[in-house]
Order: C-alpha cells, then sequence, then structure tokens
C-alpha cells in the first residue's frame, strides 16, 4: 500500500482525464468496428471510489456501445437458478462493452460475510469462478477485473461525508454502515477470494484507492493498456444543404404547452457557489494532511 502519498493536483488530473477520455472514444470506435467484446469487474470496499471512476470511463461513451451492469438484489425466481445466470444474460455481444459495477463477486465479499449464502453455495462458488472466466476468455470476450483498494480510516472518512451530502446521502445503506464493524471479516473474505480466483488468465488488477483521482487516472490507463485498439479512419462528414422552404408555418405557439423560463429567474439572483464533492477533497488540505502524520504501520492495510 501507498502511504501518504500527495492528492494529485486538480488542474493536472482533470487534463489527463480529459486526454484519456479521448483515447477511451478511439477505443469504443475500435471495438465498434471490430466486433470485439470487453468486460469490466469493478470491485471493492463499499466507498472505494468504482462508481465514480465508472463515471469518468462513461462520460463521453456512446451508450448504445457500453453499457454499465449494475443488477439489484436477486429475485425468489433468480435465487433458484445457477448462480452465474442472470449475470449470463448481460454480458456483450460483438461490439459492445459492459462495465459490471458490482458483479458475480457479490458472492466472495458481501454474501459470504452478511450470511447470504450458506458455506455449501461459497465452496461451489469458488470453485466453478475461475472455469466459468476461462470459458469467457476462450470465448474471446477481454475481461479485466479491478480491486478498489482503500484503507479503514479513508472509508469512514469517506462514510462521515456522505451522511452530510444529500447529494450522496442515498449511497449509505445499512449493509454498508455495517461493513465497518465488519472489516476484517471483509478483508478475510476478500484474500480468501483472491487465492481462488486471482489466476490466470483473469488475474486481479489492485487500484490503490486512497487518492479517487489517483486512482481514476490509473484504472483507465491500465485499461486502455489491455486493449489491443488502434485508431480507426473515420469516413469524412459533410452537412447537406437545407432545401428551399416548400410553405410550411410553425404551428402558432399559444397553442403549445411550453415549459415555464425557470433560468430567467436565476438571471437577477447572485449566483451559487459549484457543487463539490466532499469526498474528493478528503485527502488535501493541511487538517487533512494533519490526521495522517504519525499513523506509520498502525492504520490497516488497504484492502
Amino acid at each position: 500500500m501507498v502511504r501518504n502519498q500527495p492528492k494529485l493536483d486538480t488542474e493536472l488530473y482533470e487534463g489527463e482525464l480529459a486526454r484519456l477520455q479521448a483515447e477511451l472514444v478511439e477505443m469504443q470506435e475500435w471495438v465498434r468496428t471490430t466486433g470485439a467484446r470487453i468486460v469490466v469487474i469493478f470491485e471493492g470496499r463499499d466507498a472505494a471510489g468504482k462508481g465514480g471512476a465508472i463515471k469518468r470511463v462513461m462520460e463521453y461513451l456512446n451508450p448504445r456501445v457500453v453499457q454499465v451492469v449494475a443488477l439489484p438484489m436477486p429475485t425468489e425466481r433468480q435465487r433458484t437458478q445457477w448462480y452465474f445466470q442472470r449475470y449470463i444474460e448481460h454480458l456483450p455481444a460483438a461490439g459492445e462493452i459492459k462495465l459490471f459495477d458490482r458483479s458475480w463477486y457479490n458472492r466472495g465479499g458481501v454474501e459470504r460475510v452478511m450470511g447470504y449464502c450458506t458455506p455449501e453455495e461459497y465452496q461451489r462458488w469458488v470453485r466453478q469462478v475461475p472455469i466459468f472466466e476461462r470459458m469467457l476468455v476462450d470465448d474471446g470476450i477481454m475481461l479485466n477485473k479491478y480491486w478498489f483498494s482503500v484503507s479503514d480510516k479513508e472509508q469512514e472518512k469517506r462514510f462521515r461525508s456522505r451522511m452530510t451530502d444529500p447529494m450522496r446521502r442515498w449511497k449509505l445503506s445499512p449493509t454498508d454502515l455495517e461493513s465497518i464493524t465488519r472489516w476484517e471479516e471483509y478483508s478475510r473474505a476478500k484474500d480468501d477470494m483472491f487465492i481462488h480466483t486471482d489466476v490466470d488468465p483473469a488475474r486481479w488488477k489492485v487500484v490503490e484507492a486512497e487518492d479517487k483521482k489517483r486512482a481514476r487516472i490509473n484504472m483507465i490507463r491500465d485499461l486502455l493498456d489491455s486493449i489491443p485498439y488502434v485508431k480507426v479512419p473515420r469516413p469524412e462528414i459533410t452537412i447537406p444543404r437545407r432545401p428551399r422552404g416548400t410553405g410550411y408555418r410553425r404551428t402558432d405557439a399559444s397553442l403549445m404547452l411550453r415549459v415555464a423560463d425557470y433560468a430567467a429567474k436565476l438571471e437577477k439572483q447572485a449566483p451559487l457557489p459549484p457543487y463539490v464533492d466532499p469526498e474528493d477533497d478528503l485527502n488535501g488540505g493541511p487538517e487533512a494532511e494533519a490526521e495522517g502524520e504519525g499513523e506509520g504501520e498502525s492504520a490497516a492495510e488497504n484492502a
């Protein structure tokens, strides 16, 4: 684990992120034209930054080519199916990329720790995962698995910031909060899961996520490096001339129901400060740096 690493400069981060996002667009075009199939799995502790990374990956991509898969709790019928069955229907077809915000690894983490599966179900799962993933790779799917690693202190800071942030309050669930009291149980479950699933041809890639900006840049760069894409020549686009009118007249505006001009009211008011994600600033500033001093090896390892 990298400790007390300075927070990545915001201007540097934003510039590099824009450059990487432009490369993601090029990669997307290569996937679309070649019929490649890509699966990217995002796993890690609660509040480790998976959602933020997915958001930056998706920001400028075509949702018809790249989709996020974030499945809800299984239905009663799905509970009786083969465990991997409900994930299979979301695997990519030719020319698609699927980003799994949590995946079949739920069984190796929250389901095992919280007692949502039996020991027998878990043992069957760990035997089947490497076989299942080898089948995906053998069939031509490019599979990338990212584990976002964060320390116990950083996780708790992010939880506390969400409690007072109305934009992120929805992200806190009882299961999230219980993960604080079960930190070591989750750590053991993660270690056990890695023993069985960190194997070729689908090794885990650990993303150090104490600084979310560094984590996003590092993860996107690694993803781009793992895909053998090349820049695809695009046909030149010419905007056609609009043909001469044929006498069409617009419908009278009084007959249409229009949205009120709320923006006009804003022009008469003092501008409000922009929203700042408080989690992005948790590692920055003298107060946060002071908290980090003297922690040494007493702090829990990232997991």
